[in-house]
């Protein structure tokens, strides 16, 4: 695990491992990150993979990470793996690599226990029966007609279940708990279903997975997790959760995990305790796994890894920092009280680790072409520029300077409004490390467009010349023409264009409120350091903002930029 990850032990939970080790309840914590492979991870997950890692780096603990793959259907080997990258470039190392489906056996053997024990029995409702029998917040539930079924007609049942006899759906093993209890978890859940699909672990094996209730608590009893962190919708699953752990009773019955220590896997049983926290919510996104797989299946985006996906995958295609978004939850903060935070937070976390990190470098994302006239045609030279203006260690590099030079079409205004100290007809302006310049003529194509300035620049106001303190009010970027590389700049945005997309009190779905202008593609140019970037290098463009040379289609000579974040937060003003 990581040592230099930002932990979040400022918070409740922290004060509640801080007095588990003081009192000697535990002598080393052990937690879990326990992911279904079913998609891509999110910002949501990152922050219960910075709780749960930066727990254990904390504490001196170890953590897992543990794939909760009980529901073969929906799930795929390409979601393991990216998990497993995603954690791995948030900065985390795991103890140990677990997955529920290693466990498959000691589940099985569970339940034949419960069965034995007379706490749980093979019902052939459907699954339309069971929720009609479930009854409601307000009114009781009935008992199934086979909830009275024979321990030895149970034992029977379940084993030829075990043995694939039953079609999908026809049957369920169920906990015998209590049809009125006030909390509906309680009332005889699934434990088992019969399910003929194959798994990517196991193959065809099983015909039957146990839920997730059941196979998450024995799961974490297995591993001797002592604190079990899960969202606050797990709040009310406490009961059947603890339900399990105490019933089956891992801990004294080591004969149902006999065959994980045949098999090599360090097992050592004990009771977790488990622990609600408030989910990770921001605004202008959605983080319900199904709708982000519709995005990608809809082809409403470009795949999991699009820049303005809130997956991982995504925003680190993006160029957001793993230490930003370290850094963005440990500043959250853990609570038990819902909340939905600002994307601006998350942007600015990131802004501020990039200001530190990211190189300066020079380029013009909307060009004009700009002429000194009185520099010979065939001048060129190179200039000296800092890699950081905070930071002398990152050292200097040569910048090519010549008489025709691109710059930003918005710095110049022909009507300049009030306040405008950029560049403007017979105004001057200072080049970026050159000197002043005056605009003479302005060159305008067969559609009015500005197409051309003409300056001349102030030779006494360049680096070592005595005008060079001349004051002026503006400063603008350029790159040199003859030198600059041909960029493609995609300027991102917020995918959806209303603060709760999942808000559909105005008849709109959370696709009808998907932004139209989230991602602009521009055609720019660079100077020669910035398109010699490696992939996923970070650099600030200067007075443009933070850019990434993108991770799969950038090269030297055909360079394309995400734009990561602006230099300012620049939404707050548009909404």
């Amino acid at each position: 695990m990581s040592t230099e990850t930002p932990v979040l032990q400022q918070h409740f939970i922290g004060q509640i491992v801080r007095e588990d080790l003081a009192s000697g309840k535990h002598k080393v914590i052990h937690t879990r990150f326990p992911p279904e492979p079913n998609g891509y991870l999110h910002l949501g997950h990152a922050k219960s993979i910075c709780l749960n890692y930066g727990l254990a780096t904390e504490f001196a603990g170890t953590c897992n990470l543990r794939f909760d793959d009980t529901n073969p259907s929906k799930e795929d080997v390409e979601y393991v793996d990216a998990i497993q990258r995603d954690v791995k470039w948030l900065g985390f190392e795991w103890a140990e690599l677990r997955h529920a489906s290693d466990y498959f056996d000691v589940f099985y053997r569970s339940a034949l226990k419960l069965i034995r024990l007379g706490v749980a029995y093979v019902d052939d409702l459907s699954a339309e029966e069971v929720r009609e029998y479930r009854g409601t917040l307000t009114e009781p539930g009935r008992n199934s007609p086979y909830r009275d079924r024979t321990i030895d007609e149970n034992l029977d049942l379940f084993q030829r279940m075990r043995a694939g006899e039953f079609a999908d759906g026809s049957k369920t093993l169920r906990a015998k708990i209590d049809m009125t209890a006030g909390n509906i978890n309680l009332r005889d859940p699934a434990l088992y279903r019969v399910r003929k699909v194959h798994h990517q672990n196991t193959g065809d094996a099983w015909p039957i997975y146990p839920m997730y209730d059941f196979a998450h608590s024995l799961s974490d009893a297995l591993e001797g997790i002592t604190h079990s962190l899960c969202t606050l919708e797990f709040e009310d699953h406490r009961p059947l959760y603890d339900w399990c752990v105490d019933k089956v009773d891992l801990a004294h019955d080591p004969e149902l995990w006999q065959s994980l220590v045949d098999a090599g896997l360090p097992t050592t049983p004990s009771k977790p305790r488990q622990i609600e926290f408030s989910r990770g919510n921001l605004n202008y996104t959605v983080m319900s796994k199904r709708k982000l797989i519709t995005l990608v299946s809809e082809n409403l985006v470009d795949g999991w890894d699009d820049p303005r996906m809130p997956t991982i995958a995504g925003v680190r295609r993006r160029g957001f920092t793993a230490a930003g978004i370290r850094l963005f939850w440990e500043r959250v903060g853990v609570s038990k009280q819902n909340s939905t935070i600002d994307m601006s937070v998350l942007e600015g976390a990131v802004r501020e680790d990039l200001d530190g990190v990211a190189p300066r470098r020079l380029a013009v994302i909307d060009p004009v072409k700009l002429v000194i006239t009185n520099l010979d045609a065939a001048h060129h030279e190179s200039l000296t520029f800092p890699n950081h203006p905070k930071d002398e260690s990152f050292g200097t590099r040569s910048v090519p300077f010549s008489p025709e030079l691109w710059i930003e079409r918005e710095d110049f205004a022909e009507i300049p409004p009030k306040g405008f100290h950029r560049l403007k007809p017979e105004g001057e302006v200072r080049l970026r490390g050159v000197g002043i310049v005056k605009c003479d003529e302005v060159i305008k194509d067969a559609n009015g467009e500005v197409s051309e300035l003409r300056c001349t620049l102030d030779l006494e106001s360049r680096t070592g010349m005595p005008g060079a303190d001349r004051k002026v009010k503006g400063t603008i970027h350029w790159v040199s023409a003859p030198d600059a590389v041909p960029a493609v700049v995609r300027l991102y945005d917020r995918l959806f264009d209303a603060a709760d997309p999942d808000d559909d009190s105005d008849g709109k779905t959370y696709k009808d409120h998907i932004n139209p202008h989230s991602r602009r593609v521009v055609h720019a140019y660079v100077e020669p350091a910035a398109a010699a970037a490696a992939r996923e290098d970070r650099l600030q463009f200067e007075r443009l903002g933070y850019f990434v040379a993108d991770m799969h289609d950038h090269t030297p000579g055909t360079p394309v930029f995400n734009r990561v974040v602006t230099l300012r937060d620049s939404w707050a003003k548009q909404a």
